[in-house]
């Protein structure tokens, strides 16, 4: 179909007036991002175990939709991107590069660059300077080699080639950084730094190609003087940005910081049309004008709230969608099929393993020279040669100049695809620091300590709303006699595709990733839940060391299992997924839930840590612990601690805690033991665990598959109790419960969390199940991964006001298999046990 471009209207009138939507420019932009946006987050997920970035989905959606597949059927082509909606098209994703790019200039620390020193200098410098004379060589191949290259002025050529095969993606090198948990470790740092160098230079010399450009074809006659005006006008506008603008924006980040409290819309609103004036002026001036985003964004303060709230605004809306329709527009102006006989093929080899080559050879070379052993110096390498965003910028600037023709454009963009596809798998392989290669893998639990022993507690936390409960926690957990107690605090963060960079690079900079820092003074610390446990820090034999984890749900367990075992942690404290908040005006409950990818956390923490874990389900727990400052205790309301007792090593695990919980003054403990009641039998009675041959199911419980000696458990319950008993009969309170059925044990298990008695319940999850527990296996499970007693209490339909802490001791020497039971069935004394997994489960 044949279109003016000058009578293409916005909107139809609908199909029932006889017009067809894709004849008009936004009905058909709706109908292409949508296309794009699917495609790109279906391809995004099948890409995502190998770990690859959002970009190449993007990209590879865009070449799907393009002439190389789709397009090859013309009646499509031509009615879903027809060439008059191009120029809509990129237009509208423009803005969010505009944006983009300002956020990358965000994200730029130029003083973290000053301090990064000589090593990521000069790293960055053989990183960026070889590939470039590569890229010149390459540049002459295709000068002779290609048809119509020669026909571009050969200085504005040779610069984007060089350009092209030396850029590193510092977004993209952020977040593979992130992925591999490389962030803070001595390679990471080193390539974030070498990154951000890099990015400057590249950013300096495509300012350059853009000012030799002109139109392309033409830039050859264009008067040289022409250039260096361009260049003198660029450079006098950096320094107005610099020296006048950042000034002022310094102001506005004081007037909207944690102190002010002012963060007011004029000020957002006032940035945002900054950077479109900035991107015009800078288009003016005969540069692109995504220059104008970046460097306006350079010229913002890092940190604070300021730069915090603009990337929440701005992020989401830039990443989510208008970024994917322009990297999907660059697949779309990418034919392969330009690419066609053994010499463009063999060009397009020449140029992938010249940018390989030139990258990570200089870079290793470099960081060889600065004495970085061999093994990181090529992982570096293997970094710094990402491409990704950055690079497919400059491709399509080159093209839009028309400096780069089809055919180069097409050999590029698949470069760029395959170097930045190959980063995570290659640095995987090369490269993995070792988890646990200093400290070896030693398995701890309460009962272990002896009173000299210094508690070692790591408790982990998803938002401030969490700081109360883990604070009144840990200060009735603190012995004030015999021992100490050091608190490590690890603030989880979930690694989305909407984190930026600079929050990962600052939070790891700030608390480690996932090392640790002490705390610096005050008003280095604005995150409230750091300013709160600092000040907990001071009142007692308290040591708290925070940490932040910026992680995926799938791999953040090995994160915190991997500090507790460095740090030889004793008992790893997780927040239960789902928290209730019960207001006393109306007595009505507010439920929050962080959702069932953190449950699945805990669940693979339960499974995995080298220590003993307890999970808390918090229903406002140590919200009325009054804080009183001083070297001495926290004093306050006395808090009111039961301690359900059934028998197994969990439950004596909580009875242990129990014991530290009796010598704090403030803490009133209550121990209540349930006994089978022997007038029906249920004390003798023999129990088999029918397992599932499932793997999976959230509604049914696991148990240990271990042996079960059920006398010696019986003694050792007995010992734990007696000795507890001894040790604590004058502050302790004592109770014994007996039940002869399933309804006793739980009617008397509610009742203890319903009568409001108690602020906090601790009970242990029953991995390795007593007589009276075994009972309870053969309900359908709520909360699986609490155990049958800590998921009748963490119901919400039971009316449960007590705070929940749920148990597992870890279990010897090894992790003990675990199996899902389906039934549990009473066995004559003739009857052998069920194996599961070659296991004796008769309990």
């Amino acid at each position: 179909m044949s279109v003016n471009i000058t009578s293409i209207k916005i909107a139809s009138n609908g199909v029932w007036q006889g017009d067809n939507p894709l004849h008009f420019a936004f009905p058909l932009l709706i109908l292409q991002s949508v296309l794009i946006l699917l495609l790109s987050r279906l391809l995004a997920l099948l890409l995502k175990p190998l770990r690859q970035p959002k970009v190449i989905a993007e990209i590879v959606g865009g070449i799907l939709l393009g002439p190389s597949a789709l397009g090859r059927n013309k009646a499509y082509l031509h009615r879903i991107f027809p060439q008059w909606s191009t120029p809509i098209l990129e237009s509208v994703a423009s803005i969010g590069l505009l944006f983009f790019l300002f956020l990358v200039g965000l994200e730029l620390d130029l003083s973290s660059i000053r301090r990064s020193g000589r090593r990521a200098f000069g790293i960055a410098l053989a990183g960026i300077s070889v590939p470039f004379l590569s890229g010149i060589g390459v540049a002459f191949i295709l000068r002779k080699t290609v048809d119509g290259v020669d026909k571009v002025g050969y200085g504005q050529f040779i610069v984007f080639m060089g350009v092209a095969l030396s850029i590193t993606a510092f977004p993209v090198l952020a977040r593979i950084l992130a992925e591999l948990k490389l962030l803070t470790t001595q390679v990471g740092e080193t390539a974030m730094a070498a990154a951000a160098f890099n990015d400057i230079a590249a950013w300096i010399l495509l300012a350059l190609a853009v000012a030799l450009a002109g139109n392309g074809e033409g830039g050859a006659q264009k008067s040289p003087l022409v250039s260096v005006w361009v260049l003198l006008s660029g450079g006098a506008y950096v320094v107005f940005m610099m020296v006048v603008i950042r000034p002022g924006m310094k102001w506005v980040v004081r007037r909207c910081s944690y102190e002010h409290d002012a963060l007011g819309d004029a000020y957002i609103c006032l940035t945002l049309v900054g950077v479109l004036v900035s991107g015009f002026v800078t288009d003016l001036i005969g540069i692109h004008s995504i220059f104008g985003g970046f460097v306006f964004g350079l010229a913002i303060p890092k940190g604070g709230r300021f730069a915090e709230r603009l990337i929440e605004r701005i992020e989401d809306f830039v990443s989510g969608l208008l970024l994917p329709l322009y990297f999907a527009s660059s697949g779309l102006k990418t034919d392969v099929a330009k690419i066609k006989g053994g010499r463009a093929w063999g060009l397009l080899a020449l140029v992938i393993s010249t940018a390989c080559a030139g990258k990570i050879l200089a870079t290793f070379v470099a960081a060889m020279a600065f004495l970085i052993p061999a093994r990181e110096a090529l992982a570096l390498g293997l970094l710094m040669n990402t491409k990704g965003l950055v690079e497919l910028i400059v491709l399509n600037i080159g093209k839009e100049k028309k400096v780069l023709n089809d055919e180069i454009f097409a050999i590029l963009v698949l470069m760029a695809l395959f170097t930045t596809f190959i980063t995570t798998p290659t640095v995987m392989a090369v490269y993995k620091p070792a988890r646990g290669g200093s400290t070896p893998r030693t398995h701890r639990k309460l009962h272990d300590l002896s009173g000299d022993d210094e508690l070692r507690i790591l408790a982990c936390l998803h938002s401030s709303g969490n700081v109360p409960s883990l604070m009144g926690l840990t200060e009735a957990t603190r012995s004030t006699k015999n021992s100490s107690l050091k608190l490590f605090v690890m603030h989880l963060v979930e690694l989305t595709e909407r984190s930026s960079s600079i929050m990962m690079v600052q939070r790891a900079r700030k608390n480690g990733f996932p090392f640790f820092a002490r705390f610096r003074k005050a008003g280095e610390w604005r995150d409230q839940m750091a300013a709160a446990f600092q000040a907990y820090s001071q009142l007692g034999r308290v040591k708290v060391r925070p940490t932040t984890a910026v992680s995926s749900l799938a791999t953040m367990h090995e994160d915190i299992c991997h500090v507790a075992n460095e740090k030889r942690v004793t008992m790893i404290i997780l927040p239960f997924h789902r928290n209730w908040r019960v207001f006393d005006g109306d007595g009505k409950e507010e439920e929050e839930n962080v959702g069932h990818g953190w449950r699945v956390v805990n669940q693979r923490v339960l499974k995995n840590a080298p220590c003993s874990v307890a999970v808390l389900v918090d229903r406002g727990f140590g919200a009325n612990t009054v804080h009183t400052p001083g070297p001495g205790l926290m004093v306050g309301v006395a808090q009111r601690i039961c301690i359900v007792f059934f028998g197994g090593p969990d439950d004596r695990e909580a009875l242990e805690l129990g014991g530290l919980m009796a010598e704090h003054p403030a803490v009133k403990v209550t121990v209540v033991r349930f006994r089978p009641s022997p007038s029906n039998g249920f004390e003798g009675s023999n129990f088999i665990l029918r397992p599932m041959h499932s793997k999976s199911g959230d509604n049914r419980y696991s148990f240990s598959t271990d042996p079960i000696n059920r006398e010696k458990e019986k003694e050792l319950d007995n010992v734990a109790l007696t000795e507890f008993r001894s040790k604590w009969d004058a502050t302790v309170e004592y109770t014994e419960k007996e039940a002869s059925n399933t309804n006793m044990i739980v009617e008397g298990v509610v009742g203890i969390g319903k009568e409001g008695g108690y602020d906090l319940v601790v009970v242990g999850k029953g991995r390795v199940p007593s007589s009276m527990v075994v009972k309870l296996a053969d309900r359908p499970a709520e909360h699986a991964e609490l155990g049958p007693v800590g998921d009748i209490l963490a119901s919400s339909s039971r009316g449960i006001v007590s705070s929940i802490l749920v148990i597992q001791q870890h279990g010897g020497g090894g992790h003990a298999e675990e199996a899902l039971v389906l039934k549990i069935a009473e066995s004559s004394k003739n009857e052998q046990p069920l194996a599961i997994d070659g296991a004796s489960t008769n309990v």
